[in-house]
C-alpha cells in the first residue's frame, strides 16, 4: 500500500503553496466536493494553527470565485471560471507556459497565441480543452504587465529603418527601430534598446536605442551586456558617487563611547586572497574559566547607510553585489565597500558584533550582541589559514610562530604569525568542525561544489581553469558566520521558547519537492545511488551519502546540480519557516552588509529591538525582501552566464584538441556533455552524429540507434572536440567522436 504524500510537517509554519494544493485537490476530481477536513488531511495539516490558514484561503477562493461553496463548508471547482491570471514561462522554441496558483500543473500556449505576451510578463488568459483533449491550453487575451522593456541585441540596419536582434533566447521576436530611434548607433553594434510601443497590427514591437555598448565579441561589450540583459548596473550614478565621498568617516571619542571597545582583543580576517572589501572579522580570547569568548564583527555599514538617502536608495534597488568571473560589480561605492567599511588590517573600524563564550564542546554559554570598535590586527587569505590548520599542533602553540611559505602569501614574501594568532586558528577550527558535526547530526545538507575559476591575462583573457573546492579555513569562517545569522535570528525570532511577533528578515530554506526527489532517485538509480525519502531525516541523510559518494568522480557535477534542483530556493521573508538545508529553525543574514541588503535591514532591526524599539509593520520589509530575492537571482543569473562565456571564450583556443566528457544532458535535439577537465558544457546535435539515425528516448534518459540499437545515456563517458563557439550566445556545439 503506497503511502500517502505529505505537503507539511511542522507546527505553526506558514503554510506554502497552498492555493496550489488546494486546486491540485480539487482538480483530481471536478463532480465531487470537499469539505476542509478532508482537504487538510490530503495535505498533511493537522494542526490548529494550519488549519485555520486553510479555511482563511477557502474562503478568499470563493470569494474571488475561483471555487465554489456548493454545501455549508463543501468545495469544488468552479467551472464557470476560464480566466485566469499569471506569469508566462517562454521557451527557447517560441512556445510558452502559463504559470498560476490556479492551476495544478504550468499549461501550455503555443506561440501563435502569445498575443504579444512575452517572457514573465503578467497576463490574464482564457483556459481550454481542445476537442478530445485532456490536457488544458491557454490563450493569451491581454498583457497586464510588461516583466522587461529593455533588451540587449545587435542592430542590423537597412536604408531607413533597423532592427535589434535579442541576445535574450526567450525573446522571440525582433524589436523594430525607426531611424530617428537609431541615436547614432551603427550596423553590427550591441546596443541596449527599450520597449516603447506595439502596434495592434504590427509583427514586431517598435523600440529606440537608448545605450551603444560596443562591437559584439569585445570582451567590455559582453560583460556589460550580460549585466544590462538582467537590470543590473555596472556604474554608480554621479549623485551616489558623490553623496559617498562627502560621508563623514571619522571614528570620534563620542561614537566609541556609544560602543563596547574591542580594540584591545585580539582579531584576524580570513577572506579570499584577491579579496578587497573584508565584511567580517573574528576575535580570540581565552577566559579564565577555560572557556572561549569568540567575537563576529561584521562592518556597521548601517552606520553609514542612512535611511531616505540616495545612497541607501542605490543600495537597496542593487540588493546585492554581483560576482562576474573578472570583476565585482559591487552594492556600495567603492569608497565604502573597499574603504571606510571594510575591515581592513591595522585600522580602526566601527562594527556591530555578536560575541559568544563557547567551551570545549562548542556549546554557547553566552551571548552579547551589539555595536562594537574592533582593530583588525592581521589579515589572511584562506590558503594562510589552511597552511597553519595543515602544518601546526597545539600541542605547544606558544613556542614560536609559523612561518607563512612565499607561494601561499598574499604578499608574496615569507613572514612569520605570532603564536597567539597561531594558537587562536587552531583553536577556532577546532571549535568549527565541533559545531559542523552538530549540524549535520542534526539533518543539514553539506553541497561543497567545485567552483570554476580562471586564470585571466591583462587582457581579461583566459589562460587556464582551475577549481576551488572549500578546505579548513573555508569551513572555519562559514561555521561562525553560520553561527552569527543563526543566533541573531533565534534572539529576535524566539521569546520563552516560542515565535515572537516581531517583524525580522529571514533567511528560509523549504522542504525539498517530493516529486523532483522521485525524479531524482530515477535518474541516479542508473549510476548505482538511491535516496531515501522516507521522512525529513532520512531525505536530509541519504542526500548527504549521496553527495558525498559521488564527489570526485565523472557525473559528480551533473549529479549535484540535479540535487539542488530538487531543493526549494532560499529566500528572504518576515514570515520564518525555518531553513531546511541548513536544519535550523531560526536563520537570517547578519555577516555581509557590503554585499547584501536585508543584512542591512536585519543591522537596523536588531538595533532597533536593542534599543528597545516596537516591532514595526511587516508589509513594508516584506516588499523589500521579495525585492531582495528576485535581485539575488538575477545576480546568479549573471554571474552564471560570465561563467559561460569565459568557458566559450576558452574553447576558441582548444578547437583542435579532443577531451574526455560526461553526458550531462539528453533532449530531443540533441545531448549535452560536460568536459572532465574543465567542467565546460556543450551540445552534439543529434543530426550531428553519423553513425546512426538517432531519436530521444525520454523514459530511458537516451537517445537509441535505430539501426544499431546503440544507446547513449545520461552519465555515458565520451569524447568530444569542438564543432563551433558562439560567444554572444555563450554556447558551445561539439562533435562527439564516435569508433571508427
Amino acid at each position: 500500500m503506497s503511502k500517502k504524500k505529505k505537503f507539511y510537517k511542522k507546527k505553526g509554519k506558514i503554510l506554502k503553496d497552498l492555493t496550489k494544493n488546494i486546486f491540485k485537490i480539487l482538480n483530481k476530481d471536478t463532480n465531487k466536493s470537499y469539505n476542509y477536513k478532508q482537504i487538510s488531511a490530503k495535505i498533511g495539516v493537522s494542526d490548529t494553527d494550519g488549519k485555520t490558514q486553510l479555511l482563511k484561503k477557502l474562503a478568499e477562493l470563493t470569494t474571488l470565485k475561483k471555487i465554489k461553496e456548493t454545501d455549508r463548508g463543501k468545495y469544488t471547482i468552479n467551472q464557470d471560471r476560464k480566466y485566469s491570471i499569471g506569469t508566462l514561462d517562454v521557451t527557447s522554441n517560441g512556445n510558452a507556459y502559463f504559470i498560476s496558483d490556479d492551476f495544478e500543473e504550468d499549461i501550455f500556449i503555443p506561440s501563435i497565441n502569445l498575443n504579444k505576451g512575452l517572457h514573465k510578463d503578467t497576463v490574464k488568459v482564457y483556459t481550454y480543452r481542445k476537442r478530445g483533449g485532456k490536457k488544458l491550453e491557454a490563450d493569451v487575451v491581454e498583457v497586464l504587465e510588461r516583466a522587461k522593456t529593455e533588451f540587449v541585441g545587435v542592430l542590423q540596419i537597412n536604408k531607413n529603418f533597423g532592427f535589434v536582434i535579442p541576445d535574450d533566447q526567450k525573446m522571440y521576436t525582433d524589436l523594430f527601430i525607426s531611424q530617428n530611434k537609431i541615436n547614432g548607433a551603427e550596423d553590427g553594434d550591441k546596443v541596449v534598446t527599450t520597449l516603447i510601443d506595439w502596434p495592434e497590427r504590427s509583427k514586431n514591437p517598435f523600440g529606440k536605442i537608448t545605450k551603444v555598448l560596443g562591437k559584439p565579441g569585445e570582451h567590455d561589450t559582453e560583460i556589460h551586456s550580460i549585466l544590462l540583459e538582467y537590470g543590473l548596473p555596472y556604474e554608480f550614478p554621479k549623485e551616489v558617487e558623490n553623496e559617498a565621498e562627502h560621508l563623514s568617516i571619522e571614528i570620534t571619542p563620542q561614537e566609541i563611547a556609544k560602543r563596547r571597545d574591542m580594540r584591545g582583543d585580539l582579531t584576524f580576517t580570513i577572506d579570499p586572497k584577491d579579496a578587497k572589501d573584508f565584511d567580517d572579522a573574528l576575535s580570540f580570547t581565552k577566559l579564565e574559566n577555560g572557556n572561549y569568548e569568540i567575537g563576529i564583527h561584521i562592518a556597521d555599514v548601517s552606520h553609514y547607510l542612512q535611511p531616505k538617502t540616495i545612497l541607501d536608495d542605490e543600495a537597496y534597488e542593487r540588493a546585492t553585489s554581483v560576482y562576474l568571473v573578472d570583476r565585482v560589480v559591487p552594492m556600495l561605492p567603492e569608497m565604502l565597500s573597499n574603504g571606510v567599511c571594510s575591515l581592513r588590517p591595522n585600522e580602526e573600524k566601527l562594527t556591530f558584533s555578536a560575541v559568544f563564550e563557547i567551551n570545549e564542546k562548542a556549546q554557547i554559554i553566552n551571548q552579547w550582541f551589539g555595536r562594537t570598535v574592533t582593530y583588525s590586527d592581521q589579515r589572511f587569505a584562506y590558503e594562510e589559514a589552511q597552511e597553519i590548520i595543515a602544518n601546526c599542533s597545539n600541542t605547544n602553540p606558544n613556542k614560536s610562530g609559523y612561518k607563512i611559505p612565499k607561494e601561499v602569501s598574499i604578499t608574496d614574501k615569507e613572514y612569520e604569525v605570532s603564536p597567539e594568532i597561531v594558537e587562536a586558528t587552531l583553536k577556532l577550527d577546532e571549535l568549527a568542525k565541533k559545531l559542523r558535526k552538530k549540524r549535520l547530526q542534526q539533518g543539514a545538507i553539506t553541497f561543497d561544489r567545485v567552483e570554476v575559476k580562471f586564470h585571466l591575462d591583462e587582457k581579461s583573457n583566459p589562460t587556464g581553469v582551475f577549481f576551488k573546492e572549500s578546505k579548513d579555513a573555508n569551513k572555519l569562517i562559514e561555521e561562525f558566520m553560520l553561527l552569527a545569522n543563526k543566533k541573531v535570528a533565534e534572539y529576535i525570532g524566539r521569546e520563552k521558547g516560542k515565535p515572537s511577533k516581531k517583524t525580522f528578515i529571514y533567511r528560509v530554506h523549504d522542504e525539498p519537492n517530493i516529486d523532483k526527489l522521485a525524479s531524482l532517485q530515477n535518474i541516479i538509480s542508473k549510476f548505482g545511488y538511491k535516496i531515501n525519502t522516507e521522512t525529513k531525516q532520512t531525505i536530509s541523510q541519504s542526500l548527504n551519502k549521496l553527495l558525498k559518494e559521488v564527489h570526485g568522480k565523472g557525473e559528480a557535477n551533473m549529479v549535484e546540480t540535479l540535487a539542488i534542483r530538487t531543493m526549494s530556493k532560499a529566500e528572504y521573508t518576515t514570515q520564518n519557516i525555518g531553513h531546511y538545508g541548513l536544519a535550523f529553525d531560526y536563520y537570517s543574514h547578519f555577516t555581509s552588509p557590503i554585499r547584501r541588503y536585508p543584512d542591512v535591514m536585519t543591522h537596523r532591526l536588531l538595533q532597533h529591538y536593542l534599543d528597545g524599539g516596537t516591532s514595526p509593520k511587516a508589509d513594508k520589509y516584506e516588499e523589500k525582501c521579495k525585492h531582495s530575492s528576485q535581485m539575488e537571482e538575477l545576480a546568479a543569473k549573471a554571474e552564471r552566464d560570465s561563467i559561460k562565456y569565459m568557458q566559450v571564450k576558452y574553447m576558441q583556443d582548444h578547437q583542435e584538441k579532443e577531451f574526455e566528457g560526461v553526458i550531462s544532458g539528453v533532449t530531443e535535439w540533441g545531448i549535452y556533455v560536460e568536459i572532465k577537465e574543465n567542467k565546460c558544457e556543450g551540445m552534439v546535435r543529434i543530426r550531428d552524429i553519423k553513425s546512426d539515425y538517432y531519436i530521444f528516448d525520454e523514459g530511458q534518459y537516451a537517445i537509441v540507434g535505430q539501426s544499431t540499437k546503440n544507446m547513449i545515456q545520461l552519465g555515458d563517458e565520451v569524447v568530444v572536440k569542438v564543432k563551433k563557439t558562439d560567444l554572444e550566445r555563450k554556447h558551445l556545439d561539439f562533435y562527439l567522436i564516435e569508433d571508427s
